[in-house]
């Protein structure tokens, strides 16, 4: 299957870099998602656009089990300071995550499974809005989970590139490997004036200062020291001059957790530290958005996509995932269908120092087969799999 992949690394390069060329954010990825439908119907598969608003959802076989690969089709909001010729030519977009690659890789697993005879259904699921969320705080995972693209799965598989790891390895781990996400927004509320008057004030610094240390403790003090967890704020916004008091305070920030019991418990622990506020004589408003749950890879498929690699890769070259609180919508799919994400090695001489979301980041183009290789063997084992139990 690697020699099959590497046949067609000329078509990869030129996806991966025609995208890279021409970013798009959030479900703003029509001319992506345009070219990713129409290289699908030319392959032969069923396709349906505008899934999740924007997203591409493309299905080939007949009956049996059904294993699907997603991809995230997205950029960033980020000037590129790449010089190359396929640098982005979008001003404040570009591809810092690599979502290019994961979009041309899929496709070229597409025109590889396409050529088999396949004992079962292969479903892709080319998403929108990986980094980011629409006005009711959903991402394109979960708004093409709301249009049912998950009825039906068995078994759903998706790759990250990483620039951590060279060109020939890949890293898979089994449980929870990114965590879930939530936003939260807040203004404490005093009594502004006179910064010579300060008594006759109910200072929301004053008030705010007591509140950091109380939301910068739920961790360290409140939470079972075994349970991984974040809290942190991002923002903080209030006053207009250097003598006078403001009303209030406005403050924003983020919770990361694995377990929902955790993702409970800091929402009541946040809850309650901003009730120092009203302690001291001032009030207080808080809201909560949710976000994407945390990404948990099923043994099951994780252990068939580490046997993959090893027979593909070498076992030298197949290695634990590293766990983290970061954020990774496809833990949405893995709500509906037991599944797992692996890292794929794209490390770049030259660019060693340059990981996800800066703007030089780049890959190694070498490792889109080897990307594209693993996608399209896992599934044929899990529908092979399939025919062996039947």
């Amino acid at each position: 299957m690697l020699k099959q992949a590497n046949a067609i690394s000329e078509e990869l390069i030129e996806w991966r870099r025609d995208f890279h060329m021409h970013p798009e954010i959030g479900f703003d990825v029509q001319r992506t998602a345009g070219i990713v439908a129409d290289e699908l119907e030319k392959m032969g598969y069923r396709v349906t656009r505008g899934v999740g608003k924007t997203g591409v959802v493309a299905e080939i076989g007949e009956g049996g089990k059904m294993v699907a690969i997603r991809a995230d089709m997205d950029a960033l909001p980020l000037q590129e300071l790449n010089e190359m010729d396929y640098a982005s030519k979008i001003d404040g977009k570009m591809h810092a995550c690599g979502h290019d690659s994961h979009t041309a890789m899929a496709l070229g697993a597409a025109q590889l499974l396409a050529k088999e005879k396949l004992n079962g259904r292969i479903r892709f699921l080319f998403q929108p809005s990986e980094e980011d969320a629409d006005e009711e705080g959903l991402s394109g995972a979960q708004r093409m989970v709301q249009d049912g693209v998950m009825q039906g799965v068995d078994y759903v598989i998706a790759q990250h590139v990483d620039p951590r790891l060279r060109v020939g390895e890949i890293a898979i781990s089994a449980g929870a490997c990114s965590g879930g996400v939530d936003s939260w927004y807040a203004e404490i509320i005093g009594k502004g004036g006179h910064g010579a008057y300060p008594h006759g004030t109910i200072d929301p610094f004053y008030i705010l200062s007591h509140v950091i240390i109380a939301l910068n403790a739920i961790v360290s003090r409140r939470l079972n020291p075994f349970a991984p967890a974040a809290v942190s704020i991002g923002s903080i916004h209030a006053g207009f001059t250097e003598n006078v008091i403001p009303q209030s305070v406005k403050l924003t920030g983020t919770l990361r957790f694995t377990e929902t019991s955790v993702q409970k418990q800091i929402h009541e622990e946040i809850k309650r530290a901003f009730e120092i506020s009203k302690t001291l004589g001032g009030d207080y408003k808080l809201r909560f958005v949710i976000g994407s749950p945390p990404m948990i890879n099923e043994e099951k498929v994780s252990e068939m996509i580490g046997v993959v690699g090893r027979d593909l890769l070498g076992a030298e070259n197949v290695s634990n995932g590293e766990k983290t609180l970061g954020a990774e919508d496809f833990g949405s799919f893995l709500d509906h269908a037991p599944g797992a994400m692996f890292s794929l090695g794209v490390q770049k001489k030259g660019h060693e120092d340059y990981l996800l979301h800066h703007p030089k980041f780049d890959l190694d183009e070498r490792a889109l087969p080897i990307g594209t290789a693993v996608l399209v063997e896992t599934t044929l084992r899990f529908l092979r799999e399939e025919k062996q139990d039947g």
